[in-house]
């Protein structure tokens, strides 16, 4: 009985774990939105949330997760962001060490801007579980745009990223 309940559970696993690993989200293409908002990570998050509000596809942007030490002065050197756009439109979020912290930032933000649609920037991999963490935050009135940067395929990120995910699930079944 125990052996047939592990072979179930390991069946379930690995049946989740090709689903996770062979339909990954992709970009969101040329979607309007109110906001952008990137959770920090991997390189190219940012320059595509940048990318998106100079096309006009969004008025504002919050990077969600900022480390301490960088001033917005550094941010718009570093990612080539005018005066402009940082006077009136790029905001930088501090708070956030972590993807459940992100969506905490980020649900602050929109609550505060009161924007109804926003365009969620991360990686492929890490897409699921943001988007998952964000979606428990916020109203349901609000829509949430995935756009997902594709990353090369490394089975050591995938496969972390698959139990961050089913962590990140069964912590909100169980209210963990």
């Amino acid at each position: 009985m125990i052996l047939r309940f592990v072979a179930g559970l390991f069946l379930i696993w690995i049946f989740g774990f090709v689903w996770f690993a062979a339909s990954t989200p992709g970009p969101a293409g040329d979607i309007e939105t109110d906001a952008i908002v990137v959770a920090t990570g991997e390189a190219g998050r940012i320059q595509r949330g940048i990318e998106v509000l100079d096309r006009g596809l969004a008025k504002e942007m919050l990077v969600s997760g900022v480390n301490n030490d960088v001033t917005p002065a550094e941010f718009a050197a570093e990612f080539g962001v005018s005066r402009r756009h940082m006077n009136c439109c790029v905001d930088l979020g501090f708070d956030a060490t972590d993807t459940r912290s992100n969506a905490t930032e980020i649900t602050q933000w929109v609550m505060a801007s009161k924007h109804k649609t926003l365009r969620l920037v991360t990686s492929d991999w890490h897409m699921r579980r943001a988007e998952s963490e964000l979606n428990r935050l916020l109203p349901g009135s609000i829509v949430v745009v995935s756009d997902a940067l594709p990353t090369r395929f490394r089975m050591s990120t995938v496969v972390i990223e698959y139990h961050k995910l089913l962590a990140s699930e069964f912590t909100a079944l169980t209210g963990l």
